[in-house]
């Protein structure tokens, strides 16, 4: 009897040995075997507003999952759904469920590339940022239109825009609006160096008056080796005291970048960015100005010329004049180039 007793209890064991080996080999399966199939490494972007099933989906379905088993238990076993981290992660080719679960659930999240480009304006600024971002464009555009973080910066409404720096910048997709300001302010401070501070210095304008000038550049000419040679021509007309006269500051004045003839009428239009009407620099920029912008104000290039016109075959480039006689032979040009095709505003 005592032998038939030992003999079930060690069938018993071997038993729940097995069916332990059993349980462990499923669960090291279902966790630590090559569990998701993607073609090559693809991204999910994790925002405010999911949940840990819209997560689970967006896992299995971006995944290509042989299976989820493991990780959804992982998920509900560990509480995932309590503390969903935000942000841009991968999934690699061959990746198990462990190691999926633990590279979201700690936030090892990716970097992406920000373009900040030289727009016109804040609000269109924020649009775009808001595109490549989690934030929303009115959360950026009111930070950005925040007198307090003006005041704190030493800018204002009309001076903010020279604070941007257009670039192409690794951030984390999930970051918040203020972080996006402080790292803006980083980019600036990290551009305006001590070299870049001195020549400003050197031609008697302030960074903020050179991101303006440079503003105004970017707006005459598309072409860079030109924009050197148009930096050169208003930093004579500042020295010798000659208004500015540039027209995209008309346009902006009135609103219409659109303009390709600028009449008299244009050029009585009140505001203090009319450059016809009111000596120096206008308040502000009247864009974001580029990098190739400052840089063509700070290298500008050493002439006599003090009169620009756009050129008659309408390239976008300029004919530069001295004189004035020279500068209207140049413009009648440019005016009858228009006349001929028919362009009156």
């Amino acid at each position: 009897m005592k032998s038939k007793t030992k003999k079930i209890l060690f069938i018993i064991i071997v038993l729940i040995l097995l069916l332990g080996a059993a349980v462990t080999g499923i669960a090291y399966y279902q966790l630590f075997t090559p569990q998701f199939y993607p073609d090559k490494t693809i991204y999910i972007y994790i925002d405010r507003d999911d949940t840990s099933d819209s997560i689970l989906h967006k896992v299995e379905v971006a995944g290509n999952s042989n299976s989820m088993t493991g990780f959804k238990l992982l998920a509900k076993h560990r509480g995932w759904g309590t503390a969903i981290r935000t942000g841009k992660y991968a999934i690699k080719p061959n990746d198990d469920a462990y190691k999926l679960y633990k590279r979201l659930s700690r936030g090892n999240k990716e970097a992406v590339n920000l373009t900040v480009g030289s727009t016109r304006t804040i609000d269109l600024l924020a649009r775009s940022l808001s595109r490549q971002l989690m934030i929303d464009s009115t959360e950026i555009a009111a930070v950005l239109h925040d007198t307090a973080m003006h005041k704190r910066l030493g800018y204002d409404e009309t001076t903010i825009t020279s604070l941007i720096i257009p670039d192409t910048y690794q951030v984390y997709w999930d970051m918040s609006a203020n972080d996006l300001i402080n790292r803006l302010t980083k980019e600036h401070d990290r551009f305006w160096n001590e070299k870049r501070i001195a020549q400003a210095e050197a031609i008697g304008l302030t960074p903020q008056e050179i991101c303006t000038l440079a503003s105004i550049v970017d707006e005459e000419t598309n072409n860079n080796p030109e924009k050197p040679i148009v930096a050169g021509l208003y930093i004579n007309r500042i020295k010798r005291g000659i208004p500015l006269q540039a027209d995209p500051t008309v346009k902006y004045a009135v609103g219409d970048f659109t303009l390709r003839r600028i009449t008299n009428e244009h050029l009585k239009f009140e505001s203090p960015y009319n450059t016809y009407l009111n000596a120096g620099l206008p308040p502000g920029p009247i864009r974001i100005p580029t990098k190739q912008g400052i840089e063509s104000v700070l290298n500008h290039a050493q002439h006599n010329y003090i009169y620009m016109c756009a050129k008659e075959d309408l390239s976008g480039t300029h004919n530069f004049a001295a004189t004035y006689s020279e500068h209207m032979r140049n413009a009648r040009k440019y005016w009858n180039a228009l006349n001929e095709r028919k362009i009156f505003k």
